[in-house]
């Protein structure tokens, strides 16, 4: 379905409903809808057109007219069309319909939205709080404009519980908590299982405990070529895919094209990346299961990659390549060589690992028939990348919404229908074959050229969305410009963001001893930490900085205008 066609029909279906329209490019449609209509709209996109809930946004423009608006971003993956849906909300009475009992992928979006904006989904069947802290103050939204970056209001001492209350058939069962910290979680999760024996029938989860206001910072005191170093600190392990995203949606909201060479060189950086976060994958995954010589010997294989995105970045991590417009290092035809070099001694070395690891039965018995998602519960809570995938549906942004060199390469999405983490495993394995053959491709059709477009001072008051296939599943970011050099509005959706909201579905009827490997086969990023560990290169002794003695640094080293 085209923008006309879809346009029309939802005229033809719900007259007077849509208010205004814009396609700024081909592939991207803006739709104003009145509020007291959005759920059938919604409803429309999401159930006639299938359409899946990407990523939504709330933006303060009350210091611009006077209103706030909440945008859904929706995705008609076969024809690579991208579509934002907006409410415009006034102030004075900050209330939305909920889409969660339409779309319940909208769940998180919609709580996160009444966390930091304070714009309340009526109908929303879970008001607990998401994004803020248990202690934070009711009356306090940190995305309204005015709401300073810097400022820490002060803590209530009267809390709400975070858990939500037990259902009827769980009232009786056993309460076990696993997190905040725990040795299978890397990072701060709270889980509460609900148990009968060894039998899960419940859970709950509460995260976000180190929210560390990124959108907040980059709206305030970062200009555009700024932002992209802040996002590849989203992640620390598919932090260029969050860079390389973020320039795609403003690039698209200022109608900028980067050189072809410069897409051929932002997608093999982010095929490596797949590369390196799936191997990553397996060998924790295999870990939690106690099979850690696989464990060693993926990260053996891993590393040649590290020193190889070294090599071609500077880094092992962090790579500090992309700004609006292109990349900042060239790819030159010796280290082309390196790659494919490189590439081949990973291929075979992959290849002969993973097939040993699949032919071993109490592998794959471990993971057959555990944490299973169908297929229809994975399409209505939206869920993404690999976990979508193994369970049968074959989105891939990379294919539904063509972006850089993708267009020009030849490879088909991998796909499984066991529903478990089997199906998991054996779609990522593939995709790290396939990441191998689409970089020997872009090798061989690299383009000559310039790495850096030229252009003017970006037009404020322009929206854009960036999608691109994280190691995770899409990642989406979604941009409104604004004066001074500077984004308005940047809103991220991580590829875990709807990977967690499946969780309960993979736990239902399992045991205790499949939640470490159930949560880990969403491949969970839940947050950066906040910490750094230093190693002096001469006395090799090893300091743990504390966030306060990094924040005290920072604040010397540049100045109190710059901190957070």
């Amino acid at each position: 379905m085209n923008s006309d066609t879809l346009t029309a029909a939802i005229n033809e279906k719900y007259p007077g409903a849509l208010l205004a329209s814009a396609q700024p490019l081909p592939t991207r449609l803006f739709l104003t809808v009145d509020k007291t209509r959005m759920p059938e709209v919604a409803d429309y996109l999401f159930n006639t057109v299938n359409a899946w809930l990407d990523v939504s946004a709330a933006t303060d423009k009350s210091p611009i007219d006077g209103t706030y608006e909440v945008s859904y971003i929706f995705s008609l993956d076969r024809d690579a069309l991208m579509v934002s849906v907006k409410e415009v909300v006034d102030p004075a009475d900050p209330r939305v319909p909920s889409l969660t009992n339409i779309i319940p992928g909208a769940d998180w979006h919609e709580r996160e939205m009444r966390d930091l904006m304070g714009i309340v989904p009526e109908g929303h069947p879970d008001p607990r709080r998401l994004v803020v802290s248990d202690d934070w103050p009711e009356d306090q939204y940190p995305l309204r404009k005015d709401f300073p970056h810097n400022y820490r209001p002060p803590r209530v001492t009267e809390i709400k519980p975070p858990m939500r209350e037990p259902k009827e058939h769980e009232k009786q069962a056993t309460v076990l908590s696993i997190g905040p910290f725990f040795p299978t979680l890397e990072e701060g999760a709270y889980f509460r299982l609900y148990v009968e024996g060894e039998e899960i029938i419940g859970s709950d989860y509460r995260g976000f405990y180190a929210h560390r206001g990124i959108e907040k910072l980059t709206e305030t005191v970062l200009d555009y070529n700024q932002v992209p170093f802040m996002a590849e600190r989203i992640c620390g392990i598919c932090g260029f895919v969050h860079s390389a995203t973020y320039c795609q949606a403003v690039e698209s909201a200022a109608g900028i094209e980067i050189p072809d060479r410069a897409k051929y060189i932002r997608s093999i950086m982010l095929e490596l990346e797949r590369i390196h976060s799936h191997l990553l994958w397996l060998g924790l995954a295999v870990h939690y299961l106690g099979f850690d010589t696989v464990l060693m010997q993926t990260w053996r294989i891993r590393e040649p990659l590290m020193w190889l995105t070294e090599q071609i970045t500077g880094n092992r991590k962090t790579y500090g390549m992309n700004l609006v417009g292109g990349v900042r290092r060239d790819i030159d035809a010796a280290t082309a060589g390196k790659i494919l070099k490189t590439l081949e001694k990973i291929e075979a070395e992959a290849k002969d690992l993973i097939a040993a690891a699949a032919e071993d039965n109490s592998i794959k018995m471990r993971l057959e028939h555990v944490g299973s998602l169908s297929r229809e519960d994975a399409r209505r809570i939206c869920v993404v990348g690999p976990t979508a995938r193994a369970s049968g549906v074959a989105i891939d942004t990379r294919k539904d919404h063509p972006y850089l060199a993708y267009p020009d390469l030849d490879f088909k999405i991998a796909v499984q229908e066991g529903c478990d983490i089997w199906a998991r495993t054996l779609v990522r394995a593939e995709e790290i074959f396939t990441a191998i053959s689409l970089i020997q491709q872009m090798v061989a059709k690299m383009p000559e050229g310039e790495i850096m477009a030229e252009y003017g001072p970006i037009p404020a008051w322009r929206e854009g969305i960036g999608a691109s296939e994280a190691p995770r599943g899409e990642c989406a970011h979604y941009v409104i410009t604004g004066p001074d050099n500077r984004p308005y509005r940047w809103r991220v959706r991580a590829s875990t963001y709807p990977q967690l909201q499946s969780i309960p579905r993979m736990l239902d009827k399992m045991t205790v001893a499949d939640f470490p490997i159930i949560v880990g086969s969403i491949d969970p990023c839940f947050s950066c930490t906040e910490r750094v560990i230093a190693v002096d290169a001469r006395s090799k002794k090893i300091r743990t900085y504390t966030h306060q003695e990094l924040l005290a640094m920072s604040r010397r080293n540049f100045g109190q205008g710059r901190r957070s």
